[in-house]
């Protein structure tokens, strides 16, 4: 097949939702080599893997380059979440969460660096876990640059407060370890925020219309899991709790008329025309047999994200399943 055919055949013509089948937690971003990265939760938990194309749409039949497995005992391995891959300071580096051998549930966070450019065949070595104030329950990293300074922002269990996960903000110093004591951002307090568990997870940051909007996944991870948001101007002091304001209400909940349910653990990316475009992972179905950990069908999808005459991003309601719009 000649290279152009080989790049016609890698581009399916439009966007179809569910745009990756059981994959959760998913993470796409568009880097400056011109193809899109995709990781995601596998249903077994078990594995690291990273998918590229050169369209949004080519994610559906990428194949996947598993770059991690856990280990058969010891730390690490137990449940693998919620990777997330960036690249900055020369390297690839993956952000995930792992629990032990022992103790499935004893997470923590951990990064991989590979210096190749090319991270589905380059060569991957555990950089180390995630130094925080506490040894405790901490997942869902995600990093981002705001006027020249890098951020880590992530979920965790902070002793003393009744709550399974809180946000947290620090500047990095390194891949691994924090530049300053971290700022507490968000805690669930509200009635949509801790219906099963009191959890704010998943963060993922916009920067767009001299804001910062930073979304976050809240409640069980059945039909209640939803997003909410927080907005800080982008001059004011991000590492000041008070300069966030949290909107009170779920900003991308369930859509019982388009039957797709429990949508949040998002990130954000722009498609092929430019437009900011909303990722997450969703249900085609509202009532789960057993522990909602171990039904697989949370599945990736893809919908643009519209403006208020405001500027604030209005996500609207999770869209049927079918080609997008």
């Amino acid at each position: 097949m000649s290279p152009i055919l080989a790049q016609a055949a890698e581009r399916p013509s439009k966007i179809v939702n569910p745009l990756v089948l059981q994959r959760a937690d998913p993470q796409v971003f568009r880097h400056d080599d011109g193809y899109y990265y995709m990781m995601a939760s596998v249903p077994e938990y078990d594995r690291l893997a990273i998918r590229r194309a050169r369209t949004l749409a080519g994610l559906a039949t990428a194949e996947e380059a598993v770059v991690w497995r856990r280990p058969e005992s010891g730390r690490m391995a137990g449940y693998i979440w919620a990777p997330e891959l960036h690249h900055f300071d020369g390297q690839w580096h993956i952000y995930f969460a792992a629990g032990n051998g022992d103790d499935k549930f004893h997470i923590r966070t951990y990064v991989l660096s590979c210096p190749d450019t090319n991270p589905l065949t380059g060569k991957w070595s555990l950089n180390g876990q995630l130094e925080t104030p506490w040894d405790t329950f901490t997942l869902d990293s995600t990093t981002f640059v705001h006027r020249g300074v890098r951020y880590l922002c992530w979920a965790q269990h902070e002793p003393g407060i009744d709550t399974n996960s809180n946000l947290y903000l620090a500047p990095l110093a390194t891949p691994t370890t924090l530049a300053a004591q971290p700022a507490r951002l968000t805690v669930p307090t509200y009635d949509w925020e801790t219906i099963g568990f009191k959890v704010n997870e998943g963060p993922a940051l916009l920067a767009r219309n001299g804001r910062l909007f930073l979304t976050y996944s809240a409640a069980a991870t059945d039909y209640h899991y939803c997003m909410g948001m927080l907005t800080v101007r982008d001059d004011a002091d991000i590492m000041d709790p008070a300069s966030w304001i949290k909107s009170p209400e779920p900003v991308f909940k369930s859509s019982p008329a388009h039957n797709v349910w429990g949508p949040g653990h998002n990130s954000f990316t722009i498609d092929e025309n430019g437009r900011d475009m909303l990722v997450y992972h969703a249900r085609d179905y509202k009532e789960i047999q057993g522990d909602p950990l171990f039904d697989p069908n949370r599945h990736t999808r893809v919908q643009p994200i519209q403006y208020t005459a405001d500027g604030i991003p209005d996500f609207g309601e999770p869209v049927a399943n079918g080609p997008l719009v």
